[in-house]
């Protein structure tokens, strides 16, 4: 759990307390008005709105209409900062990751009852044990938690189970809670294109759910060692690797960044945009100040067999931004002492790349995401 605390309430006149637990690294509400199925959704917005949680004690299907409800006031709801077409790049991301960020703390506000198991004791409560245990672990007890984790914790689940076609593996990758789903396939279809080095020994650094190297498995590398240093991101891993039956060419160890020794090829695909996440979940996503990708530029060198290669799996999307300069990047090789020999150039094909409703369409419309191969000067 991102936060594991404890939260204070009063109900029936009486005083309450039990345990707090937010994946957003939210903390415990001041103040909570316990909220049935009576309660009107105006008045459970603006109370969100000031501040006040609303602990559900009605029945679970009319909490799910109640969230809703309150993302459609949201919606409709003028702000006073929007993104227009007279902001710069840089002004319309930052503006939009405060919407985001106010629209995740009033909609976190509608807190659901858990048992110690994990169930919920509402009518009409789904069971979600399952889900709950994967993305919350064991708990020690009761305890609060909002609805819009829940959620995300149910359709992880159903992720998880159903997996993530790859063609380049003819296969699916299975992303558990909290890990970077492959659904991206672009940056995966760049790495098996990309010519090899070498097939005796590579790095993935950054593993994630696995993906990456189970493509350079499948291309006949030996073997692969594949960092992380998240927990979850390592038990997604070795599964998705069991999973595949590639477990003799991979190994999945907990490092930071690098692991032991060198390899005549190192790949790493680090988080594209140089911002402040917002959540632990956001990690994939989210690099302050380029820290990853920078220690992978300036560590590379010392863990790059001679004439092995390092190949980079980056978008320009923080270039179109303004978050991070072409320029800034390709110092950022001339720091780690690194030339680029080549690099392959792939157009997203999300939906957000053409949805032109969407605040950053200028941007991401023209994203382009390369594998960069780098050799040592």
């Amino acid at each position: 759990m991102s936060t594991d605390s404890i939260v204070h309430w009063s109900e029936n006149d009486e005083a309450h307390t039990t345990a707090w637990r937010s994946e957003s690294g939210a903390t415990p509400p001041r103040r909570i008005l316990i909220g049935r199925d009576d309660m009107k959704a105006d008045v459970a917005y603006r109370r969100a709105c000031e501040g006040t949680a609303i602990l559900w004690r009605g029945d679970f299907q009319n909490a799910r209409q109640m969230l809703s409800a309150m993302a459609r006031r949201m919606k409709g709801k003028p702000r006073k900062q929007t993104v227009s077409s007279t902001d710069s790049p840089a002004q319309a991301f930052h503006l939009h990751r405060m919407a985001q960020s106010q629209r995740a703390r009033t909609l976190g506000m509608l807190l659901i009852p858990f048992e110690a198991d994990h169930s919920i004791p509402l009518r009409r409560a789904p069971d979600v044990r399952q889900p709950c245990l994967e993305a919350f672990g064991p708990a020690a007890g009761p305890y609060l938690a909002s609805l819009r984790d829940l959620l995300g914790a149910i359709g992880a689940h159903e992720w998880r189970k159903k997996g993530v076609e790859i063609p380049a593996l003819g296969a699916r990758i299975h992303p558990h809670y909290g890990v970077f789903s492959p659904i991206r396939g672009e940056y995966v279809e760049l790495l098996a294109q990309a010519p090899l080095p070498s097939l005796e020994l590579a790095f993935d650094i950054g593993t994630g759910t696995g993906v990456l190297a189970a493509v350079l498995a499948r291309r006949g590398l030996k073997r692969i060692v594949a960092t992380d240093q998240d927990p979850r991101a390592l038990t997604c891993a070795r599964e998705n690797i069991a999973r595949l039956e590639l477990a003799d060419q991979v190994d999945v160890i907990q490092a930071d960044l690098f692991p032991a020794g060198r390899a005549p090829l190192v790949v790493c695909n680090p988080p594209w945009i140089p911002a402040r996440p917002c959540s632990s979940l956001e990690g994939a996503v989210y690099d302050p100040d380029s820290r990853m990708l920078r220690g992978f530029l300036q560590g590379l060198g010392a863990h790059l067999e001679p004439c092995g290669e390092g190949w980079l799996i980056l978008s320009d999307l923080a270039e179109h931004l303004g978050l991070r300069s072409r320029a800034e990047l390709l110092a950022a090789f001339e720091e780690g002492g690194l030339k680029v020999v080549d690099r392959i150039d792939a157009r997203p094909v999300h939906r957000k790349a053409i949805d032109r409703n969407d605040p950053l369409h200028m941007a991401r419309s023209a994203e382009v995401t390369s594998l960069w191969r780098l050799h040592m000067k």
